[in-house]
């Protein structure tokens, strides 16, 4: 069973965090919602509380096979936590996923982890996005990179995802399922 990591804090958005943590525990993922706020209830964007399942410095990434991070005013708070600034670059250099929507891509952009590659994020936050390639797609996947538009697209994002681990065929299963159109 695939392990994935949803970092939250405070101003994360809503929809880009809950909505791909729904799907993929319905592709039958164990999906751990992560606080870097010291505090287990974190509060999004739009004044909607989460309980996230464990704290930062009570989570262990070594077992995890994904990093997602949700967009929102809350990414340069993401972009300003050195330990999970550590993570995502040990993520990186094993050649394990990352995935990021929204605003978030600015924090691998921030590490350089987007050179050459072929990525999506909020309109505006291009400039973070250094050496990419900003293509404007709603969701894109290249190599161990998933990065998602916005908000509007989190099913989509979601469902990237489950076909990055699971193939297409479980990925169209579950939208049909689910009645994404």
């Amino acid at each position: 069973m695939k392990k994935i990591l949803v970092y939250l804090t405070e101003g994360f958005e809503e929809v880009e965090a809950i909505t791909p943590v729904d799907i993929l525990r319905r592709a039958g993922y164990e999906v751990s919602m992560v606080s870097i706020t010291g505090n287990k209830t974190v509060t999004g964007s739009h004044g909607i509380s989460i309980n996230a399942d464990v704290l930062f410095e009570q989570s262990d990434s070594t077992k995890a096979d994904m990093i997602l991070l949700p967009g929102g005013p809350g990414a340069k708070a993401l972009d300003n936590h050195e330990g999970l600034k550590s993570q995502i670059k040990q993520f990186n250099h094993h050649g394990k996923p990352l995935a990021a929507i929204c605003a978030a891509p600015m924090i691998l952009g921030h590490l350089g982890i987007l050179r050459g590659k072929n990525v999506t994020c909020f309109p505006g936050t291009e400039i973070h996005l250094e050496g990419s390639r900003i293509t404007g797609q709603a969701v894109e996947v290249d190599g161990t990179i998933i990065t998602g538009k916005g908000m509007g697209v989190a099913v989509k994002f979601g469902l990237a995802i489950v076909e990055y681990f699971s193939g297409k065929e479980a990925a169209d299963a579950l939208a049909k399922k689910i009645i994404a159109e």
